[in-house]
């Protein structure tokens, strides 16, 4: 416990502790699992290579002076058969701001499905719809083409996106996450990754 009147300042260690940590940023090629090791498929992490890395303009320095990198964990997840920005950090911090049940940062997919998008789909994917008996979030849904649209999401449910489609009768042919809060994929080719940059935050 601490008085109204304290001054709280974090040690000058601790600082340099935190600034050492690394986020990463990953295009998630289909095909790899975000999270653990599954049989026969290979995790994301795996793809995180001295060779694979992808430099910017915005980089200043290399903070990485070992190799491999150790203690990177998915922020998140990206289903199997998705593609697109997956985050790995040493950050826990960061790690709960984008993971934590009570976060409501933006994630942003384009999506293709098999057949063309109605305008009462649109509204149902919008608002309105239930997973696991539990309404959903808002959505900011996009009709860039008859098949083809950007969604925005604040939540994170298992294969949402697939599961919402399948509701209003669509079925996914292709998924991409190109943005989670203020962090595009950007250029970042897939398999592809790069560090996170100084001027960036979620």
């Amino acid at each position: 416990m601490i008085s109204e009147d304290s001054t709280v300042v974090l040690d000058p260690l601790a600082q340099e502790y935190q600034k050492k940590l690394l986020t990463v940023i990953l295009n998630k090629p289909i095909g790899y699992v975000s999270g653990q090791p599954e049989k026969n498929y290979r995790p994301a992490i795996s793809l995180v290579t001295r060779n694979n890395r992808y430099r910017t303009d915005n980089e200043s320095g290399d903070a990485i002076t070992h190799w491999p990198i150790k203690g990177l964990a998915p922020a998140g997840r990206l289903d199997i058969d998705s593609s697109g920005l997956l985050v790995l950090t040493q950050d826990g911090r960061i790690a709960k701001h984008l993971i934590s049940p009570q976060s409501e940062i933006e994630k942003e997919y384009l999506v293709r499905v098999d057949r063309q998008v109605q305008k009462h789909q649109v509204d149902r994917l919008s608002f309105g719809l239930k997973l696991d008996n539990r309404a959903l979030a808002k959505a900011k849904v996009e009709l860039l083409d008859d098949n083809y649209f950007r969604m925005v999401l604040t939540e994170g449910r298992k294969r949402q996106i697939r599961r919402m489609c399948e509701s209003v009768g669509l079925a996914v042919t292709g998924l991409k996450r190109v943005r989670i809060g203020n962090v595009r994929l950007g250029p970042l080719p897939v398999g592809k990754w790069r560090l996170l940059n100084h001027h960036e935050s979620f």
